[in-house]
This record gives C-alpha cells, structure tokens and sequence, in this order.
C-alpha cells in the first residue's frame, strides 16, 4: 500500500468519501487517485474488501443499480467520522503533502531540461555568429550555416524526447502534471527562443 495511508487510515478515508456522497468501487478508486495527486491508485482487489469489512461493521450498505453496486454511508458511519475529525485532518495533510512532492519532481525536472536546452541554444547561436563573420577564402559558408542548423536541430530533438520521456513516464506512474511548472516551462521556451532569434538577426561583430 501507499506510505500515504498508514494503517487504517484507508478504512476512514473510504468513510470519509462515502460521507461525502454515495459511491460505486469505481468512483471510489477514482476519487483516491484524484485526492493523492496520482501517487496513490488501488486495486480492486484493496477496495471490495474494505467496503465488505464496512459493511459487517454496519458503517456502510450498499443497493445494486443496474451493473453497479452502490455504497452508502450509515449513520454509524457518520458518527465515526465524526469522532475523528482530527484523524481526517491528518490524512489529507499528509495527501497535501505528497501532492507538493510530485509537483516538485516535475518542477525540477523541467528546470533541469530547460538548462540543458539554453546551454544547446547558447553553443548553436555561437557558432551561427561565427559563420556571419567574413568567410576564408574557399570556405562555404552556406554549408557551415547548414551544418550549425544541423546541430540545433539535432538538440532540440533530443530535448524533446527528454521532457517527452519525462512526462510520458510521470503519467504512466499515474502522477499528474503541475501546471504551474509547465507554465514556466513554455514561457521559457519562448524567452529562449526570442533570445536566438534576437541573436541571429543582431550577430556579434568580434
């Protein structure tokens, strides 16, 4: 199980979304996905039997709709949520906590792509201000402007197979995205863009 729930801890929290609204096992995975930012998706095979367990204790019932069986909370389970109020409050701080976690590993993962895609750009915009200079006699300078847009060519794809890389697996591990750090990400993108476009057109004159 996730070190985001402790023992027992579960339990209360599927009272918790129950006493929120009635649920299908379903929208209950979904739900604990949702308030755990990703870190946390279980199985089948972990929710049915808490809910059964529930159930004997007499703190939920459930109706069958359909496909679906829905759950409910009684008004036992109510009043254990009730009484540990301050155990909930404990759960989500911990949740809260997790999210920000997963949120930073992005953040950094994006900042430490963005440093490698500005050190890229510097080198490419470098040589191309070299090959704007006065070419040797015999030297094509054409061909070695081709050759420098060949190779920030060749590092833009490679930065963005590593951010592609990066988020494809922060979404297989069912982790979600921070939107803020993307944010920056594309406004830096742009700023370094600008940058090169700035450079190329107002070569340095050594």
């Amino acid at each position: 199980m996730s070190p985001v729930f402790q023992h027992g801890d579960l339990r209360l929290y599927l009272l918790l979304l129950l006493d929120e609204a009635p649920r299908h096992g379903y929208d209950l995975i979904q739900a604990l996905t949702d308030r755990t930012g990703g870190t946390y998706t279980p199985s089948a095979g972990t929710i049915y039997p808490r809910l059964a367990k529930l159930e004997e204790e007499g703190l939920v019932t459930k109706t069958v709709d359909g496909r679906k069986t829905i759950y409910e909370i009684t008004g036992a389970g109510r009043a254990e949520v009730n009484a540990r109020r301050d155990d909930i409050d404990k759960i989500e701080s911990g949740l809260a906590d997790s999210v920000r976690l997963i949120a930073d590993g992005v953040r950094s993962s994006v900042q430490d792509a963005m440093r490698s895609l500005n050190a890229d750009l510097a080198a490419a915009a470098q040589s191309m201000r070299a090959t704007a200079q006065p070419a040797p006699p015999r030297v094509d300078a054409r061909a070695e402007a081709r050759e420098q847009l060949h190779r920030a060519d060749a590092a833009l794809t490679n930065f963005r197979s590593r951010v592609r890389t990066d988020l494809r697996t922060q979404v297989a591990r069912g982790g979600k995205i921070d939107t803020e750090a993307i944010t920056a990400f594309i406004d830096a993108m742009d700023e370094a863009a600008r940058a090169l476009t700035a450079a190329l057109q107002n070569p340095r004159r050594d």
